[in-house]
């Protein structure tokens, strides 16, 4: 039985949007209206005429267990231009601007980190509105699956977009046992390869002495030791406890190269790892997302079965002090 979500997305003109939408594998309903407007009941006419505040944006309703939230904002953000003011292919004003606006508060933090990693791949200020779903009205009967009446209509979308959507890969259904045991960021992270908001997360901040395990199978991963502050905003280790614990990937999206880092075992995602770490420690720097760790404090390592690795931690704060 699928998992239905639903969440607004704002891409310009919503005819070529909603019929790209409606084809990516895992998404079982769109419908266009209008969006986070000032004024009740809005026509068309008044949308395009008048300052209503509103924007054309599609309803989706998705199946959450074969196509995760980061996986369909990803795709949704190859159909726009994530810089433009108001202005999406040759149509201007303020209806055509585009956003990502959530139903579920949960699914905030989600849109919050994707649009920062977006954000860190353009060379111009992102534009990309993010927020609550205020209001929302349903357009008129005619723009419904306008292009599925009108085949010849007006798109600001290329044909070869749509033909991307179809043939786009589905992603395997969810394992139950993780949704349930996960929070909705630890699985969109470990799963679906989010990325959660900087300086907003369990553990960017923390310090103390102890060990940082992959949430999903309880694999020790990085020890406090190896931690510093990189002013990033996430997680920032030196290096792992091992290097055969970490698995490194090619990441070529959002237009750049980039080292993705995974559990080895477990296949998590854990985040990148970037060479531009302290010099004195190797160089590196392993971003990692709270949300894909667990830490364990020093005093409840013995008892949670990570005895073994307190000898190395307290080595490591040895060298640290002296």
């Amino acid at each position: 039985m699928p998992t239905t979500k639903t969440i607004a997305l704002a891409g310009g003109c919503f005819w070529g949007v909603e019929r790209y939408l409606s084809l990516i594998p895992g998404v079982i309903e769109t419908e266009v209206g209008y969006a986070n407007g000032n004024t009740e009941n809005p026509t068309y006419h008044d949308v395009c005429g008048g300052d209503t505040g509103f924007a054309e944006a599609v309803m989706v309703t998705y199946d959450a267990s074969v196509l995760g939230l980061s996986e369909l904002l990803d795709l949704f953000y190859r159909i726009i231009d994530p810089t433009s003011v108001n202005k999406q292919g040759n149509d201007t004003g303020p209806q055509y601007r585009t956003g990502v606006y959530y139903l579920d508060p949960a699914d905030r933090p989600i849109i919050h980190g994707s649009l920062v990693l977006l954000g860190e791949s353009l060379d111009r200020p992102l534009a990309v509105q993010g927020g609550k779903l205020k209001n929302f009205y349903s357009a008129e009967a005619y723009h419904q699956k306008y292009l599925d009446k009108n085949p010849g209509g007006y798109c600001h979308i290329p044909e070869a977009s749509f033909e991307a959507a179809r043939r786009h890969k589905k992603t395997a259904p969810g394992q139950n046992d993780l949704q349930k045991r996960l929070s909705p960021m630890q699985y969109e992270v470990t799963q679906r390869g989010a990325t959660e908001p900087p300086f907003a997360n369990e553990y960017f901040a923390t310090f103390e002495p102890g060990l940082y395990v992959d949430v999903v199978d309880g694999k020790p991963l990085f020890l406090s030791t190896q931690k510093f502050e990189s002013g990033c905003g996430w997680p920032s280790f030196s290096k792992p406890i091992d290097d055969a614990l970490i698995a490194k990937l090619p990441d070529n999206s959002h237009g750049r190269q980039r080292t993705e880092i995974r559990g080895r075992e477990s296949g998590s995602h854990l985040g990148h790892v970037f060479p531009d770490g302290p010099p004195a420690a190797g160089g590196l720097r392993y971003c990692v997302n709270s949300a894909s760790l667990r830490f364990v404090p020093k005093a409840r390592m013995e008892a949670e079965g990570y005895g073994h690795l307190l000898g190395l931690l307290e080595d490591g704060e040895k060298q640290f002090q002296g």
